[in-house]
């Protein structure tokens, strides 16, 4: 069986959030040696290339986690901490119009602040190949908040081959879990949420012309 692949993309260009993608590498390569042989694969992008952003936010994985700083007073965007690079959700769906490549992950972390609201959930769809869980946070979250959710996340998730369940189900089986677990550490209800989320008209069209 081929190993499930997570692409981590830092976007938000900092020491805090150099600290929180080093700790999700961290356990991602835990996991790895727990067991026999490695069970995942890391894809990890830190860049203020647009282009270089693009190809890893299309890549495709088992998950796609963007670590950012997330914004939308007047679109949904990913931003790096000195405003100097941003990726907005529109500027994907532009390309997948145009080149026929988009979002490609069946789970899509979108890990920075109230990125689980609905002008986030409903733009991304312009942006998708196929459906997908996407996990959004519902209000402002730091290094805390996003090292508890990932830790409990994928331990859940590549310890479980899931034989029997679609990637959805066992993306939405391993945030349930994280869920629990970010309460029971925090004693507070976890900010991430997951949602099942299928391609608006505008990726069906532009999916059709691949």
């Amino acid at each position: 069986m081929r190993n499930r692949t997570v692409t981590l993309v830092d976007l938000g260009l900092d020491a805090p959030f150099n600290a929180s993608m080093q700790f999700v590498q961290a356990t991602l390569d835990n996991l790895n040696e727990g067991g026999q042989h490695p069970i995942v694969d890391v894809n990890f992008v830190r860049s203020r290339d647009q282009e270089t952003l693009w190809a890893a936010l299309t890549t495709p994985s088992t998950v796609l986690h963007v670590m950012a700083h997330g914004d939308h007073s007047d679109e949904p965007v990913f931003l790096s901490s000195d405003e100097k690079t941003e990726i907005t959700l529109s500027y994907l769906a532009e390309h997948y119009t145009g080149l026929g490549t988009g979002v490609a992950a069946p789970i899509v972390i979108a890990d920075g602040c109230k990125t689980g609201v609905g002008v986030w959930q409903r733009a991304i769809r312009d942006s998708l190949q196929d459906s997908i869980l996407y996990i959004g946070t519902t209000k402002a979250v730091g290094w805390y908040e996003g090292t508890v959710f990932a830790s409990a996340f994928y331990g859940s998730l590549l310890r479980r081959r899931g034989r029997g369940l679609s990637a959805l189900d066992q993306g939405r089986d391993a945030v349930a879990k994280a869920s629990d677990a970010f309460t029971t550490v925090t004693g507070r209800k976890c900010p991430y949420q997951g949602r099942v989320l299928s391609p608006s008209r505008r990726a069906i069209t532009a999916g059709a012309k691949r």
